[in-house]
């Protein structure tokens, strides 16, 4: 359990009315579920973030994907836009830290452009960051326009749509090791890209900050694609729900969608979660679901497909708390 002494320590780093107790994590998830989150504060740039880090190296504060509970020690959990996220009707125990679409890099900036490199905030919006981009007439970024996610999240996971993927034009990224208590600056080699996967997923790392090279073009050519696949999310995809945007990573020479609409699984329900009728590959929340429902559809998408295909699907959405 969080000890409540531990916010007078807290309160060294961060305003006071910034440190919220029982937070609901619903109001911080594009699936609108969740429980309370026992202490949450959303960082509003890396100096804070660095220094709230150190402070909780120093109390013993571990970072821990799990809700702590019981005699456990005190942990944290950092998330950016809640947009790959599920946290359990129990909520986590611990103190969450958003690294928040307000949040600015030093000085006092979201994102810099020099000629055709760009520099952005771990929390900044993708869409805003296509955008910006957009308006220099710089390209590459088309393809991350209507991806919900920040860029530190979208960094950790090598997010990609439309043929396009981070680690095309990831050139730095600089993290907190938690660990090491110090700031890297990585290199694209070194975030050992894959699909839906990057170091950051194996190390210590927090993502602070990431640099892209992008290619000169021609802006009206540039809004015109954004504005094209766009237009593909809203036909193909059910953004008038609450989701996490697709739920299964792919399977090698699969698509998952395919294969759970094959399993009859399109507009299976749990509770008020469902299999999109209009993309079989997004779980959304259909009718006030909770965490519980979502989590339960997924288990059960993934054991009906295997005992059809022989595939495992994985998914995409990362679980923060207890489930059972």
């Amino acid at each position: 359990m969080w000890d409540i002494t531990l916010d007078d320590k807290l309160s060294e780093i961060i305003p006071k009315d910034r440190i919220l107790r029982d937070e609901a994590m619903s109001e911080h998830t594009t699936f609108r579920t969740g429980g309370k989150a026992a202490r949450f504060i959303s960082v509003r740039d890396t100096k804070e973030l660095t220094d709230l880090l150190e402070l909780l190296g120093d109390l013993g504060i571990v970072y821990s994907d799990r809700g702590t509970g019981g005699d456990d020690a005190p942990s944290y959990y950092v998330i950016g836009n809640g947009s790959n996220l599920l946290v359990s009707d129990s909520g986590y125990d611990g103190l969450v830290i958003e690294l928040g679409s307000r949040m600015t890099c030093n000085p006092s900036v979201q994102y810099k452009i020099s000629d055709d490199h760009m520099e952005a905030c771990a929390g900044m919006l993708l869409g805003k960051l296509a955008a910006a981009a957009c308006e220099v007439g710089l390209s590459g970024l088309e393809f991350a326009a209507g991806i919900p996610g920040s860029v530190g999240g979208a960094v950790v996971m090598n997010a990609g749509a439309y043929g396009g993927q981070m680690q095309d034009i990831v050139s730095t990224v600089t993290v907190y090791d938690e660990k090491e208590h110090k700031i890297v600056k990585l290199d694209s080699e070194a975030m050992d890209f894959s699909y839906r996967h990057s170091v950051i997923k194996d190390m210590p790392y927090i993502v602070m900050e990431a640099g892209f090279e992008l290619k000169k073009g021609i802006r009206e050519e540039i809004e015109s694609r954004i504005k094209e696949l766009n237009a593909k999310r809203r036909e193909k995809q059910p953004l008038e729900y609450p989701s996490a945007g697709s739920t299964f990573k792919r399977p090698e020479g699969f698509y998952a969608g395919a294969l759970i609409e094959e399993s009859g699984l399109k507009g299976y329900s749990v509770g008020g979660a469902a299999v999109s009728d209009k993309h079989a590959g997004f779980v959304i929340n259909r009718d006030r679901a909770t965490s519980s429902d979502i989590y339960r559809l997924i288990c059960e998408v993934r054991e009906k497909v295997y005992a059809d295909t022989g595939v495992r699907l994985e998914p995409e959405v990362i679980f923060l708390g207890r489930f059972q």
